[in-house]
Formats: structure tokens, C-alpha cells, sequence
């Protein structure tokens, strides 16, 4: 097994597809809590995630794992999900030689932390032991070597971490875990000829996903000990868990959220789920003034009635700022069009944060407009323009809305839900074409 690691599996089940995988998104500054709800991990993890496919189901010629979607390759997302757990140590990815150039390209531009890549061999099982054996190298201390080993394919983005949790710690406890699904059809045999031979009881069997868990040792030994056989055509890392070390597996039943992008609709599927996760998380800024105080109830009010919830603050200002790094939309609502300079201090934040590296924040620009500031929309579209121009380049998304006639309370009031059905759009569309639009209320 020549391993020359450079520093620098079955198809997911359609059931229960696109269900809300709450934990992607969760955690500030894409963090999760050591010790939450009772998770407590005191001993190193590591994650292998192959990612040597060459997706010709996907009838692409990008592999899979590099298809882009909200301006990012899908392996990003899945790297970030193990990113965000804090109790992980470091993850290896594992890539054809030829990809080498592209995965750390990715790297670097997304800014992601704990990442090792490596290259992979001929087919997956082969990755897998190169990885493995990179996170067993002879320069690693003793406490940069991992107790527990995770294995997790690369087109797997949506994994969660209580789940994560739940494999590390039976893989610790029982040497191997691993996630199944129950099947979604009845598995069949066929003769030579292409008759039906016989049929499998489909409640006695299980769909074998990811992740799965090793104890170090294990999944070190088994790949020492396997046959090349099982490197050229085996792909179940479980069965050389058990053939080659006696080793059976704990099995745990994983959420429909554990589903493989196989597909070219997955890819559509998983951009979906995406936006409507990061659409959940809006946060509005109504300044000092009364006005924008008393515009908080009113607001509310028609954003719930679009199941909209929204956190309601004055500023980004002291406390306040941790929003930063848990919102992903922000709606500024101002009373007079100086305070666009209310957004520009929003702008600034963002981009000092570098969430926008990841996903791309929305900033929505309510301005509440008194009848007589009419002779200042040309003024203000160009300044908002400017700004969203800007902000783009930064991959964060400006729009501005405005409603006339704001003196009058009970008409700008009147206009909330339209303004709230308008921002509700651009929230979960994301559009880039409609940056810059100062559209009317």
C-alpha cells in the first residue's frame, strides 16, 4: 500500500429528502458548543472524507463534489459541516492527483481551518486507506493522532452533529458504527438470463450509509490486513472492520438528512434546503428613533404571518454584535434617506467577519419616506447601487426598499405585509440579478 501523502456508498434513500438538517448552519462563527445537551467528547477525532469520485451518474463532466451552487463547491459545504464541531480535530480530504491543484484552491479561498489534503488512489477504498494511513504519520504526536476515525463521503453535506456525536461515541465504545436507513425498495436477485431469481424481505435489511466510525486501530489494522482484492473492488469499510479485525460494528439509524448528492437534481435539491435554511435567520434593525421602535410590532407581525421570525434590535453595537455572526439577513429600517449610512456601517461589519466567505449575507434596506423627500430617489438609487456594487464583490447582497407616504402611520402600516412579502423573497430567492434595485412598496 504505497502511501505519499502531500500536505498541502450506497445511494442515499429519496425518503424523507430534503428534510431541515437544523444543526448545518448552527453555532457562532460556524461553531458548535463543546458540551451542549450533553455532548461531551474527551477524546481526538478525525474525518476522512474521500472525494476521488469522478460523478458520472451525475452526467456532468465536474465531478460531483466540485459542482458549484450559491457560489460554492459542494465539497465546501461539507467541509464546513465538520468544521463547525468544535470536538473535531482535523479533517483529511482526500482527492485524485489530478484535483490536487483544485481542492486547495478551495481551501484557501473559503478560509477553511483543520483541513489536510491528500491525494487518492485508483478506487474509493484505496482513498480511504491513504487516508487513514496519513493520519497515522510517524512526524504527528501522540495527541495529534486520533482515538476515533470518521469516515464520511464528501457529496454527504447535511450530517448533523448530534449524529456525529452518536457515531463517535459507539465507534470508541464498540471498536466500529456505523449509519443505516431503511430501504426504500425491495432488493431483488435476477437469473443470467434476467428473470427474477428471488426477492429479499425488505424489513429484515438495511440501507449501509455515512458516516461511519472506527476506533484508530481498527480501521488502521483492517486496511494493513485486507487483500488487495478488497482495495480494487470492495467499498463497505464496515465488512473489513469485521472480516479482518472481528470487529462487529455498532448499526444506528440515521435521519433522512443523511442523503448522497448523486444525481444532477440533487444538486438543485441540495441549493434548495440551503436557502431555505439560511432564509431562517433575520434579524432587524430599527435604529434609536420612536418611529423605528413602534415599526418592530408591525414588522413582526407581518413577517410571522409569512413563518418569518425575526430578532428585532436597535444596532449592531455592543452586544448586539454577536447577530453578526448569527443572522444571515438583516433589514435595516430607516426614517430618512441620510441614514444610509446605517447600511454602509452594516456592510463594514459583515465583511470584517468573513461570513460572507461562506454564504452570502442579504442587507435589506427599508426606507420609510416622507412625501416631500421625493426629489432624493434618484440621489438614493445611485447611492445604493454604488453600495450593492460593492458589497457584491464581497459576496454580500444589497436591496433597497421604499415606502411612500410614511408620515402617515396608519398607510405605511397598511403597506407592511407587501413589504414583508417583497424582503421575505429576496431572503429565500437570494437573487444576485435584483442587487442594487431600490424597488417600491
Amino acid at each position: 500500500m504505497d502511501v505519499s501523502p502531500a500536505k498541502v456508498q450506497s445511494d442515499a434513500s429519496e425518503v424523507g429528502r430534503p428534510v431541515h438538517p437544523g444543526g448545518f448552519l448552527a453555532g457562532e462563527a460556524g461553531k458548535s458548543d463543546h458540551v451542549k445537551a450533553g455532548r461531551i467528547v474527551d477524546f481526538p477525532v478525525s474525518v476522512v472524507l474521500p472525494a476521488g469520485g469522478t460523478g458520472e451518474r451525475t452526467g456532468l463532466q465536474t465531478p460531483k463534489q466540485f459542482c458549484s451552487f450559491l457560489g460554492r463547491p459542494l465539497i465546501s459545504f461539507t467541509i464546513q459541516t465538520f468544521e463547525r464541531v468544535s470536538w473535531i480535530q482535523n479533517i483529511v480530504v482526500v482527492v485524485a492527483k489530478e484535483n490536487m491543484d483544485m481542492m486547495m484552491d478551495i481551501i484557501q479561498r473559503f478560509q477553511h481551518k483543520k483541513v489536510q489534503v491528500i491525494p487518492g488512489g485508483s478506487t474509493r477504498h484505496r482513498s480511504i486507506c491513504n487516508g487513514v494511513m496519513a493520519l497515522g504519520e510517524e512526524e504527528r504526536s501522540a495527541d495529534d493522532k486520533p482515538k476515533v476515525v470518521i469516515v464520511h463521503d464528501a457529496v454527504r453535506p447535511f450530517v448533523e452533529e448530534d449524529f456525529l456525536h452518536k457515531i463517535a461515541v459507539a465507534a470508541k465504545e464498540q471498536g466500529a458504527a456505523g449509519a443505516t436507513r431503511p430501504l426504500v425498495s425491495t432488493v431483488i436477485a435476477t437469473t443470467s438470463e434476467g428473470y427474477l431469481d428471488h426477492s429479499l424481505e425488505r424489513a429484515k435489511y438495511r440501507a449501509s450509509e455515512m458516516p461511519q466510525g472506527f476506533t484508530y486501530d481498527v480501521i488502521y489494522q483492517a486496511y494493513q490486513r485486507c487483500t488487495e482484492s478488497d482495495l480494487e473492488f470492495g467499498t463497505e469499510c464496515l465488512h473489513l472492520a469485521l472480516q479482518y479485525c472481528g470487529t462487529n460494528a455498532k448499526l444506528i439509524e440515521g435521519p433522512p438528512t443523511l442523503w448522497k448528492v448523486t444525481y444532477k437534481r440533487d444538486l438543485a435539491a441540495a441549493e434548495s434546503i440551503i436557502k431555505e435554511m439560511l432564509s431562517q435567520s433575520t434579524c432587524l434593525l430599527t435604529g434609536e428613533s420612536t418611529p423605528g421602535v413602534r415599526s418592530a410590532d408591525v414588522f413582526q407581525k407581518a413577517f410571522g404571518a409569512l413563518d418569518m421570525k425575526l430578532d428585532v434590535i436597535p444596532d449592531l453595537m455592543g452586544d448586539n454584535a454577536r447577530y453578526l455572526l448569527k443572522a444571515w439577513n438583516f433589514i435595516q429600517v430607516s426614517f430618512h434617506s441620510s441614514c444610509l449610512s446605517e447600511v454602509e456601517d452594516i456592510l463594514v461589519a459583515l465583511d470584517a467577519t468573513n461570513q460572507a466567505l461562506l454564504h452570502p449575507p442579504i442587507v435589506i434596506w427599508v426606507h420609510l419616506k416622507r412625501t416631500d423627500e421625493k426629489s432624493m430617489a434618484l440621489a438614493e438609487s445611485a447611492t445604493i447601487m454604488n453600495l450593492a456594487s460593492t458589497a457584491k464583490l464581497r459576496n454580500i447582497l444589497l436591496y433597497g426598499i421604499e415606502v411612500h407616504g410614511s408620515e402617515d402611520t396608519d398607510r405605511w402600516e397598511r403597506s407592511a405585509p407587501k413589504v414583508a412579502e417583497m424582503a421575505s423573497a429576496l431572503i429565500r430567492d437570494r437573487n444576485p440579478a435584483l442587487v442594487g434595485q431600490l424597488l417600491q412598496a
